[in-house]
């Protein structure tokens, strides 16, 4: 039997509250396991209204969404907000790492909030974090660190840990390279996609940067919508 998509949409639409015109209608787009997508246009264009839409936090005004087969509009919050915790990783363009705690208690936090994800790791969550956290250029030296001295290059390479621990089937990245420049930018993307690629996770990557359009094999434009968010 074949898998279900990482993520499936068809005839999606979306429409805030009050507003008299969809701010976001997507035909079809189909995004397979190990599979990377980059959605790419500028600020405005609803990008992260599909990020949240990919997600289960909004929900579509019609059309559907699924991931991994399962309709977000079927399901209740709770059962929601559960299903993505188990099977979504999320980069956020902040980070929202938690600035006390340690780069190991951040990265092995949804594995705390999630069985699922916790049980993919074999018993050895502090393991994977600390596989991870090397792989990304981390090593034992920081690991004890708080977050909140971290550069935000090492921020940010400690939240893509977190986003990929217990191997989610789908992970979501909202503009993580924003603030990089160049070289670590390119760095960053060979590391994110090689670990994807690893974990068999696929991967919807936001952004405005048209020079990461090489990194990827699929690229949606996002034509310029006027919307509050980007």
């Amino acid at each position: 039997m074949t898998p279900a998509p990482a993520l499936q949409i068809r005839d999606l639409r979306f429409r805030w509250p009050g507003q008299t015109h969809d701010c976001l209608h997507i035909e079809a787009l189909t995004l397979h396991a190990g599979q990377g997508l980059l959605v790419r246009g500028d600020s405005g264009c609803g990008k992260s209204t599909l990020l949240s839409l990919a997600a289960g936090v909004l929900l579509a005004s019609s059309g559907q969404i699924s991931m991994l087969g399962q309709d977000w509009r079927a399901l209740g919050a709770s059962r929601r907000e559960q299903r993505r915790a188990d099977h979504v990783g999320y980069l956020f363009q902040q980070f929202n790492l938690l600035p006390y705690l340690s780069l190991i208690d951040n990265v092995t936090l949804p594995c705390r909030l999630s069985a699922l994800r916790s049980r993919r790791c074999g018993g050895q969550v502090r393991q994977q974090a600390e596989q991870l956290l090397e792989a990304l250029g981390l090593g034992p030296d920081l690991w004890q660190r708080p977050a909140a001295q971290l550069s935000v290059g090492q921020q940010q390479r400690v939240a893509a840990a977190r986003a990929l621990v217990g191997q989610p089937e789908l992970v979501i990245a909202d503009e993580p390279t924003s603030a990089l420049d160049e070289r670590r930018r390119d760095e960053f993307m060979q590391l994110l996609l090689h670990q994807c690629e690893r974990a068999g996770s696929a991967l919807l990557f936001v952004t405005h940067d048209h020079r990461l359009s090489g990194h990827f094999d699929q690229v949606l434009e996002m034509p310029r919508r006027s919307e509050s968010g980007a």
